[in-house]
């Protein structure tokens, strides 16, 4: 019962315990049965790793007066974990032409089944008589000459078997669904796999040591490890998927800043929603931050929108190559004429400001910018990714240089003389 061990335990459980508390506010912000479920099994896997601690189990004994308690509620909860996965792998893998009602009796029968077994361990472990040493890591091994202790450890492993490969079966119909339920299912299929490592290790150890010999016990030891790994492959599969989506949207929050600053936070103020929103906090719930970023974004395009040109696009056209994609090309396009239509906001702002007028006056003959800005028809879901690449082309040498050019044009075009095209370079 090394320090080490307790120390692998311990961070298994905090891991277990965070994921839980995550999936928690997930669920109070929208409720469903499988969050229900995944918080679930993670609140209970971070309680069990932290009894199965040897300083945990050693806690319990005291606590308690009986050395080995720990066991029953660790192997338990344990089954609690892979019951919750596997009812939430049958809740997502039926097939197309599965009958709901069919479902519903699958779930139960198993429902059943893992209640009726945890039923069975308390019957048999509280008759069991145990003795020796109280090691986590070697009960299977140390107790399996009582015949109760062998009872109670059949039916484990009996169960366990059963679930892990119903689950790793189930889990390869993954095809039509959601991406995040797909990834979710592969990482259960291979954890289980994993997982039926404890089966296999345990097996073999507790039946030689139930005819007398202990010769195997530290394969017993090693089967825990495969719980272990199955467990960190059930957590990235349960909480992978959300993980990228967070920090998709951490990347996005911040990649948006420069296009935010240059059509809200230096257009106008009343446009922002929240003190927050120049410096967004990009650590917590970040979903509604990034929702709010882009309404603010669109509701600053709007507002410069009727000072685009079709001027600036056609000088972005003009040096394009050919090498651009359609999507960045539009892009480009876009961030050309938000820069522009910027510059000329401000200046109309100020000239108000001299003026004493209340208000920056609409530019003169912006009653066709609509068909100019290219966007307007993007769908609500493409928007994001939309802006994301308008807020990286901002920086583009193909914007600058058709700003550039656009300067020029004008400046020909004010002294009443051609543009000229000597100054049309590719940068």
């Amino acid at each position: 019962m090394s320090d080490p061990t307790t120390a692998v335990y311990l961070a298994m459980a905090v891991i277990f315990l965070v994921i839980a508390g995550w999936k928690a506010m997930a669920q109070l912000r929208d409720p469903s049965l499988p969050l229900a479920l995944m918080t679930a099994a993670f609140f209970v896997g971070g309680v069990v790793y932290a009894m199965a601690s040897p300083a945990g189990y050693r806690f319990l004994g005291k606590e308690f007066g009986e050395p080995r308690i720990a066991t029953l509620p660790i192997y338990a909860g344990i089954m609690l974990c892979y019951a919750a996965i596997h009812i939430l792998t049958l809740l997502w893998t039926p097939a197309s032409d599965t009958p709901r009602s069919i479902v519903r009796r699958t779930v139960a029968f198993w429902t059943a089944t893992y209640g009726l077994a945890i039923t069975a361990m308390t019957t048999a472990f509280l008759h069991a008589d145990l003795d020796g040493p109280a090691d986590p890591l070697r009960f299977n091994t140390q107790q399996a000459d009582d015949p109760y202790v062998l009872v109670f450890l059949t039916t484990l492993l009996g169960v366990l078997t059963c679930g892990t490969l119903n689950t790793w079966q189930r889990s390869r119909r993954a095809e039509g669904t959601d991406p995040r339920i797909r990834h979710a299912l592969r990482w259960f299929g291979g954890s289980m796999l994993v997982t039926f490592g404890y089966v296999l290790c345990s097996a073999p150890a507790i039946l030689l040591a139930a005819l007398g010999h202990q010769d195997l016990e530290t394969l017993g030891v090693v089967g825990s490890y495969c719980g272990i790994l199955g467990c960190l492959g059930t957590c990235y599969g349960m909480s992978g998927a959300a993980v990228t989506a967070w920090l998709g949207e951490r990347r996005d929050t911040v990649a948006l800043q420069p296009l935010w600053k240059l059509v809200v936070g230096d257009i106008d103020q009343g446009l922002i929603y929240s003190p927050t929103s120049a410096r967004p906090h990009v650590w917590g719930i970040l979903r509604i931050v990034l929702t709010r970023r882009i309404i603010e974004i669109l509701d600053g395009i709007r507002a410069v929108e009727p000072w685009t040109r079709a001027e600036t696009a056609q000088a972005v056209h003009d040096l394009d190559d050919g090498t651009l994609t359609a999507d960045e090309l539009e892009a480009i396009v876009t961030a050309a004429l938000l820069r522009d239509a910027a510059v000329r906001y401000k200046a109309s702002a100020e000239a108000a400001r001299a003026t004493g007028e209340p208000r920056v006056r609409a530019a003169h003959g912006a009653g066709d910018t609509a068909s100019v800005l290219p966007g307007a028809g993007t769908a609500a879901q493409d928007e994001r990714a939309r802006l994301v690449r308008v807020a990286r082309a901002l920086t583009h040498p193909l914007v600058s240089a058709a700003l550039d050019l656009t300067a020029v044009r004008r400046s020909n075009t004010a002294h009443g003389s051609p543009p000229e095209e000597s100054a049309i370079r590719h940068p």
